[in-house]
């Protein structure tokens, strides 16, 4: 295990890198920041030359490709590391110099166990995109088929393992000092980055998140997931169908292709709620840069590293809190918090709601162009802070995807309304699942449950309460009144009995 002075020493050597670029002055001007780790940012930044403006994706950037993951992570924790870093980090491109194909060739003949000629007609070795985990390099199969081959960076998986090592021993020491980051759970958050980082460095996973996710997303035609090579996908090489579209970040082109930008961006609002609320399992990377226009108008995703799970309950939840805040009644949104647990008991649900409607009542109905998406931000933070409510890591990713998406649907389209969009999927999933036909059907499940468990049950009582053996039954015991002349007689009744007992089985013996 790596030494207190080890992990130092790096957050030394990256302290010393973020306050070149400006980026601890956030920590250091906060009143909420505990004063111990006050001073070690000034121990941090001690002679260095401090830019006016941070520019804390830069800072990250020259740290190295774990830190540039870990800063994406960081983006979606805006209560966490305020709004203008929050911002400032959703720069994070990912983008490093390639690894030099002949150590790419060799990592794929390795993890596949064949030569590369037996594999593809031909691989591009100029990559078509490097990021900090892996690269990408167009190919043509052996039997004729256009593919893209993702290939892990070589020691890739070793760095990450000594930066994240170092991340959660920081995480601890920041947490123990009380106040404000113990609310914020730090740790948690590198728990959660590390969740993150275990799928993208294991290809299988990415590439069953894409096959999964393509069979859930069979009811929307207009979206389309490429489909997956299984023969030539290892643990450090997934192989999957090349898609020939337009990024979604270029508008002009699309515009020029013939495609709506408007229609693009409601099936983007669409398709991410289908997965979200009505699947429960959703891409939660879903910036422009691996979002796609097909020439047949359809849109597509790639790069599943990064997926997120909600169980059923908390997706009613969610979609029933979405309709109350489209609705306006922040009483039933209120209700939900406390039911979900995400407001501590002790808090009054009335004073909660009215908390919610003085942020959600000036943005509702707006066009997003009209929204102050910080003055809402400030808002929700303060809400969390005065209501002590702790972060809900199974939520950190939805938050993060919620706020990529809606960047995105504004890109195309910058007069969207997204309650207007969302409302009736919605409205329509809560009628299915909160019903009286999902009522019914739920309790026809819960009995057939129950009947499934009756052969366990019966097997568990009989094993507690055996059939009687061959002798026969006693006979049956007369009920004798107690002595109630204090306590000594009685004693005095149990010691004579005991002894007569014992006598009893010396002489059956």
């Amino acid at each position: 295990m790596t030494g207190t002075p080890t992990h130092l020493w790096r957050l030394l050597r990256w302290g010393r890198t973020l306050a070149r670029h400006g980026a601890l002055t956030g920590i250091e001007r906060d009143p909420l920041t505990p004063a111990p780790l006050r001073r070690l940012v000034r121990i941090a930044r001690f002679g260095a030359r401090v830019p006016e403006q941070p520019r804390y994706a830069d800072a990250l950037e020259a740290i190295g490709p774990a830190a540039i993951k870990f800063g994406q992570a960081l983006a979606t924790r805006p209560d966490l590391v305020g709004e203008a870093a929050a911002l400032d980090l959703y720069r994070l491109q990912d983008a490093l110099p390639p690894v030099p194909f002949p150590l790419i060739k060799a990592s794929i003949e390795q993890s596949l166990g064949r030569p590369i000629a037996e594999l593809f007609q031909s691989i591009e070795e100029v990559p078509v995109g490097a990021a900090s985990i892996a690269q990408v390099h167009r190919a043509i199969t052996t039997d004729g088929r256009q593919v893209a081959v993702k290939v892990l960076r070589p020691g890739v998986e070793d760095e990450f393992a000594r930066a994240t090592e170092t991340y959660e021993w920081a995480a601890a020491q920041a947490e123990a000092m009380a106040g404000e980051l113990a609310r914020l759970r730090p740790r948690l958050v590198v728990a959660t980055f590390k969740q993150w980082t275990a799928r993208e460095l294991d290809l299988r996973r990415e590439a069953a998140s894409a096959s999964e996710l393509g069979r859930a997303m069979e009811a929307e035609p207009g979206f389309h997931i490429p489909t997956i090579d299984w023969q030539r996908t290892a643990r450090r090489v997934l192989t999957l169908e090349w898609l020939d579209g337009i990024k979604l970040s270029d508008r002009a082109a699309l515009i020029e292709a013939g495609h709506d930008p408007k229609t693009l961006a409601s099936t983007l609002v669409r398709v991410f709620l289908r997965q979200a609320i009505a699947e429960g399992f959703f891409h939660a990377d879903l910036h422009q840069g691996n979002l796609f226009a097909l020439a047949d108008g359809r849109l597509a995703a790639i790069d599943f590293g990064i997926m997120g799970r909600i169980n059923r309950q908390a997706r009613l939840w969610l979609a029933e809190i979405l309709h109350g805040l489209i609705t306006g009644n922040y009483a039933r949104v209120a209700e939900i918090h406390f039911e979900a647990g995400y407001v501590p008991a002790h808090h009054n649900l009335a004073e909660f709601a009215t908390a919610l409607r003085a942020v959600g009542e000036p943005i509702r109905g707006l066009p997003v162009k009209d929204i102050s998406i910080g003055q809402m931000l400030d808002g929700l933070f303060a809400i969390t802070r005065d209501f002590d409510m702790p972060t809900q890591p199974h939520l950190l990713l939805l938050q993060k995807t919620m706020v990529m998406v809606e960047g995105v649907a504004t890109s195309l389209d910058p007069d969207i309304n997204m309650w207007e969009v969302a409302a009736p999927f919605v409205r329509e999933w809560l009628r299915g699942e909160l019903g009286p036909e999902a009522a019914i059907a739920d309790r026809l499940l819960d009995f057939g449950r129950i009947l499934r468990r009756m052969p366990d049950l019966l097997d568990r009582i009989e094993r507690a309460f055996p059939k009687p053996g061959a002798a026969p039954p006693p006979p049956p015991l007369p009920d004798v009144p107690l002595v109630t002349g204090g306590h000594g007689w009685r004693y005095a009744a149990v010691a004579i009995l005991s002894a007569a007992a014992g006598a009893f089985a010396m002489w059956w013996m």
